[in-house]
């Protein structure tokens, strides 16, 4: 209950931040959202009788039945809530966005509605669904290449978003700020889902191994895993200790290898994703 509770919460404010991005930002300055609600957004103007916030919905019903017969029912259950408020709360927002304009600079409204658009859609991939539309797409794809982050995949496929728009409206300064808006969406989206899985894996060398050690799993708690190597020059054994920290630890962990043994051998590189204890759990979905 408890979980399902923090995933409902996190849905419905994920649902209202994106409604809120597209109904003062995005739609009164012909500015396409990513996906599904992007295209939404084009007829909507192109053909008034219809708001955004229903063709948004309507575009997702034949997306929903694929998510049905892929993937889980809680996915399934919470990007159907999730849609389903996002249109709803679009077309509550429209009226009071006509009603009271934040301003026709198009380049606030570019930043100001990408960040509310990756907060929203941030928070709905957290709780365990999507907003719909390509992210659904995006899903299968991320299962298939999960190299690939989603952010990137969800700005390769706004680029036919894109390109719509520039046809669509016959005004190149609302494509580019389409554009902007996407990119800037798909960069913070990426450090919302993956920014604190960030973290630095080390490789340490020394012959004082052993109060190395002592001292990361006391002073700062870093889990040490003790591997056994050998000098391919002196065929001399050795201890190396492999760790894995987030990115602020990191001088410190510099800091106590240096203070125990200034001759150590130190080997950093970047770990994007970590699965386990302290970190994403090995049985989240891929985002």
């Amino acid at each position: 209950m408890k979980s399902f509770l923090k995933s409902f919460i996190l849905s419905s404010l994920g649902a209202a931040s994106y409604a809120l991005a597209v109904a003062f930002f995005y739609d009164p300055n012909k500015i396409a959202a990513g996906g599904v609600t992007g295209f939404a957004v084009i007829i909507s103007h192109l053909f008034p009788i219809v708001t955004a916030g229903t063709l948004t919905f309507i575009f997702n019903i034949p997306l929903f039945i694929l998510a049905l017969l892929r993937f889980g029912k809680k996915f399934v259950g919470f990007t159907i809530y999730a849609t389903t408020l996002t249109s709803l709360l679009m077309n509550v927002f429209e009226p009071i966005a006509l009603a009271h304009p934040i301003g026709d600079d198009m380049l606030i409204a570019a930043i100001c509605g990408s960040v509310l658009d990756a907060i929203g859609l941030g928070l709905v991939y957290i709780a365990g669904g999507c907003t719909g539309g390509t992210d659904i797409v995006i899903k299968f794809l991320r299962q298939k290449y999960r190299h690939i982050k989603t952010g990137g995949m969800s700005l390769a496929i706004n680029m036919v978003v894109i390109l719509a728009t520039l046809l669509a409206f016959k005004d190149i300064k609302v494509a580019v700020y389409s554009a902007i808006a996407m990119t800037l969406s798909s960069i913070i989206l990426d450090k919302i889902l993956y920014g604190g899985d960030g973290a630095k894996l080390f490789f340490i060398i020394s012959d004082k191994h052993e109060e190395i050690t002592k001292e990361l799993l006391t002073k700062l708690e870093i889990g040490v895993t003790l591997l056994n190597g050998e000098g391919a020059y002196m065929h001399k054994e050795k201890k190396v200790l492999l760790c894995a920290a987030k990115k602020h630890v990191f001088s410190k962990i510099r800091e106590v290898v240096k203070e125990s043994d200034p001759d150590a051998f130190i080997i950093v590189s970047s770990a994007t994703e970590i699965f386990g204890e302290g970190y994403k759990s090995q049985f989240s979905d891929e985002m």
